[in-house]
């Protein structure tokens, strides 16, 4: 489905050649407890996780840090794939697409997590994007990363996720906007287009 009147989605995403995944809830299925994480770090419910953490005195941010990381590590270790993910990825990789990754979480930790859904081989080191790389989503820092390493204009680009981030950052960047596994929309004005989940996109891309 298209977002109704949305010039941004004018170009059909079988003739769009660059694509930027959200890792976590969008090629994976969705299991961090964002709730539990907070009454672990003492973060009250209505912060951001790391706008928060980035408030704090350093060594008190070190140490909430270094759980988030080991919490972090166990889940991408567990990590499966989202319905269709693998499919989608393997036939834009397969049709010679650019494809990149830009997470909220570390670098690192998104190689383990491709690596544990099957995906471990498809993307470059410098196509995957984390909060030490970029300034965290929404903010489109991450995704003027790739626009600038892929030389592409921002109209030949679109942003995959399954949350407003996601889609804010897209937007932020100019770039089209992909909300995935989420089965109604939230968020209409932000979303160039609405799919079901990945076999969606694929079957969307195959007509």
């Amino acid at each position: 489905m298209t977002a109704a009147g949305d010039p941004a989605a004018a170009l059909p995403l079988s003739a769009i050649r660059h694509w930027v995944f959200d890792m976590d809830g969008t090629l994976t299925v969705a299991v961090h407890d964002f709730e539990r994480i907070k009454r672990e770090l003492a973060i009250p419910v209505q912060d951001d996780i790391l706008v928060h953490l980035a408030s704090l005195p350093a060594e008190e941010a070190a140490a909430k840090h270094a759980w988030l990381l080991r919490h972090e590590r166990d889940l991408a270790a567990a990590s499966r794939p989202a319905p269709g993910a693998v499919a989608l990825v393997r036939a834009l990789q397969g049709a010679g697409c650019r494809l990149g990754i830009l997470t909220r979480n570390v670098r690192s930790l998104a190689q383990v997590t491709l690596q544990a859904i099957g995906l471990g081989d498809v993307f470059a080191e410098q196509d995957i994007i984390g909060r030490d790389e970029a300034e965290p989503k929404p903010s489109p820092a991450g995704l003027q990363y790739f626009l600038r390493r892929w030389q592409v204009d921002p109209a030949q680009v679109v942003m995959v996720g399954d949350y407003r981030f996601d889609l804010e950052c897209g937007r932020a960047a100019g770039i089209r906007t992909l909300l995935v596994n989420a089965p109604d929309n939230p968020w209409p004005g932000l979303a160039c287009w609405h799919l079901d989940d990945c076999r969606a996109v694929l079957a969307h891309c195959q007509r």
